[in-house]
């Protein structure tokens, strides 16, 4: 898993390029995240540790994909993590809205590990 998640690193796609634009050196309140990092059986697009918060950019094969989509979303749940999926055609279009939507999620988790 660990090469097949290095060789998605090194070859993302579109969509998957602009979304790292927002995610990178911390521009969303401090949260790190890292691209292509295996959890468990799986690779997430990306994923932020603290708070627990993976992002999964998904194409249009993933509408065929739908019962292996909530297996992973379950597993990942399962192991802490809130799971926000985005469209292709959200990030490339609409990449302030994935951004605040990011951003609210972050702030939801953070709250809610304070409280």
């Amino acid at each position: 898993l660990r090469r097949r998640a290095a060789r998605m690193r090194n070859a993302p796609t579109r969509a998957e390029n602009a979304a790292w634009q927002v995610l990178r050196r911390s521009r969303l309140d401090g949260a790190k995240f890292r691209r292509q990092t295996v959890l468990g059986p799986y690779i997430a697009d990306f994923a932020c540790f603290d708070p627990p918060l993976i992002v999964e950019i998904d194409g249009g094969q993933h509408a065929s994909m739908t019962g292996r989509d909530q297996e992973r979303t379950r597993w990942f749940h399962a192991n802490g993590y809130r799971v926000l999926r985005f469209w292709n055609n959200e990030v490339l279009g609409n990449p302030e809205g994935v951004r605040q939507t990011i951003l609210d999620a972050i702030a939801e988790l953070r709250r809610n590990k304070s409280s």
